[in-house]
């Protein structure tokens, strides 16, 4: 039998020396003790270990890179039963090469179970670390323009060198010292230095806790607390280090009159702003029916949608107030809400180029939009395009309504599938390119896509091709208003 005597902080490239013998040596695991300074005496105390010869220079081990970080994991627990089961897996690693990967495995589901107590661990100290100012240097050849910390911590496991470099990235600026019963980490500004060696808890009063008390105090919602989740993300065993928590017991004690306190005190009626957006009143219908001053002024003040809320401006239609035919797109986009005039950006450049090809003049036809008001999602510095609901295009549905009635079309364009829904009809692929009238209506309808649909499309070849029926659709146009000219 060999008994293996190691110290209970033994960091992985101690362990592994004595391991790497034990394998090359062909020592299975059933005939090794594994033991540390700190344990009781055993029977084979005073048997001595048998002599090892020494690995020859071809004698190596295979461990697969996943497996070895697992085992350097778990060689920071501090479960006595590590060595020994680090060993056992680095055995059978040389004929099972695949180990790791059989998460049912005991003595594999044994080293996952370390490796999540020691990340949990690791995290628990990262968050729970509590600084301490100390004193400058009095004499005036040793202070220094930077500040000195000291804090107390109680890991449960061998994690010091595995948090290090966190705290070393995150307190740069200052000097720090970490203690535990497991060690330290001090930090002077150059190097990170950790060491093994226990250490006894320090006196620490800066007269800094009556800040956590206040800033914890001041964050603390009596109607949110969830007593078992505050207790798995900070367990108890955390609390005696923690300036804030002795204020815990008393304020859980206090939340139920608190929350009945701030119920008695809370608004019972919703802002005024809120109960307009939300009650959703009908426009008002008193204005003239024929007059375009009040219309337009009755549109500005429109607040049946929220989308007013953000957008810069009303865009209302504009063109010759009995013009022959009539165009109605989606919404204003960002120039167009910027200038408070439609079809003037990007989109309304490709309108103006197929009018232009034909021989229409823009000035002729009356243009408005299906909704009135820009909606958009900010990304950094722009305005990202988004598209209307039913709610927004039901909102706007009575503008629309008004100018139709007002303008008198014979001909009403529709560009793209909101405007097609904001006038209740069918589908655009269905009704793209045909004219089409009805004994209700006084317009014959003609429906084609929006310009802004052409300048979204990846592929330039599918692009070209939807440009030219395009441009066939206002050919199309040009056509019928040549061949049906308004009646004087």
């Amino acid at each position: 039998m060999q008994r293996v005597t190691l110290d209970p902080a033994t960091d992985f490239d101690t362990w592994r020396e004595h391991a790497r013998r034990l394998a090359l040596a062909q020592i299975p695991p059933a005939q090794i003790e594994w033991s540390r300074t700190d344990d009781t005496p055993s029977l084979f105390d005073a048997e001595p270990p048998s002599a090892l010869p020494a690995p020859g220079p071809s004698a190596k081990l295979v461990v697969r890179p996943q497996c070895l970080r697992l085992l350097q994991s778990i060689l920071r627990h501090n479960d006595p039963q590590r060595f020994a089961l680090a060993y056992r897996i680095l055995w059978r690693a040389q004929s099972e090469p695949a180990l790791d990967l059989i998460h049912t495995d005991p003595d594999i589901a044994a080293a996952l179970r370390m490796d999540h107590q020691i990340r949990r661990d690791a995290h628990k100290m990262k968050a729970f670390v509590r600084f301490r100012e100390q004193p400058a240097a009095e004499t005036p050849s040793e202070a220094s323009v930077r500040r000195r910390f000291i804090s107390w911590f109680e890991p449960e496991h061998y994690i010091l060198q595995l948090v290090a470099p966190f705290f070393a990235g995150r307190f740069t600026d200052m000097d720090w010292l970490i203690l535990t019963p497991k060690g330290s980490i001090a930090w002077n500004g150059q190097e990170c230095l950790v060491t093994a060696k226990p250490c006894a808890k320090p006196t620490l009063n800066d007269g800094i806790d009556q800040l956590w008390h206040t800033y914890y105090r001041s964050i603390f919602n009596p109607a949110r607390i969830k007593t078992k989740a505050m207790r798995s993300e900070m367990p108890r065993k955390y609390w005696k280090n923690l300036p804030e928590t002795q204020l815990i017991p008393a304020m859980l004690a206090e939340a139920e009159q608190r929350v009945a306190a701030m119920a008695a005190h809370q608004v019972t009626e919703a802002p005024r702003f809120h109960h307009k957006i939300h009650a959703r009143p009908a426009p008002r219908l008193e204005a003239p029916q024929d007059d375009w001053t009040n219309l337009r002024q009755e549109a500005r003040q429109c607040r049946l949608c929220p989308l007013h809320c953000h957008a810069t401006q009303l865009v209302f239609g504009e063109g010759p107030e009995q013009a022959r035919w009539m165009m109605i797109g989606e919404q204003p986009g960002d120039q167009e809400d910027l200038q408070g005039r439609p079809f003037v950006g990007p989109a309304g450049g490709v309108l103006d180029a197929a009018l232009a090809q034909t021989g229409l003049d823009r000035q002729e036809a009356y243009l408005t939009n299906a909704v009135k008001h820009f909606k958009f999602v900010p990304r950094g510095k722009r305005r990202i395009h988004q598209t209307p609901n039913a709610e927004e295009i039901s909102a706007c549905r009575t503008w629309l309504a008004r100018e139709i009635e007002l303008v008198r079309p014979q001909l009403l364009v529709t560009l793209g599938a909101t405007a097609l829904s904001a006038l209740g009809k069918g589908k655009l692929s269905t009704l793209r390119g045909r004219f089409h009238g009805a004994p209700t209506q006084s317009y014959t309808h003609f429906a084609t896509v929006h310009p802004s649909y052409l300048l979204r499309l990846p592929d330039p070849s599918r692009q070209a091709q939807e440009k030219k029926l395009f441009q066939q659709d206002f050919n199309a146009i040009a056509r019928w208003l040549a061949e049906n000219p308004r009646a004087s």
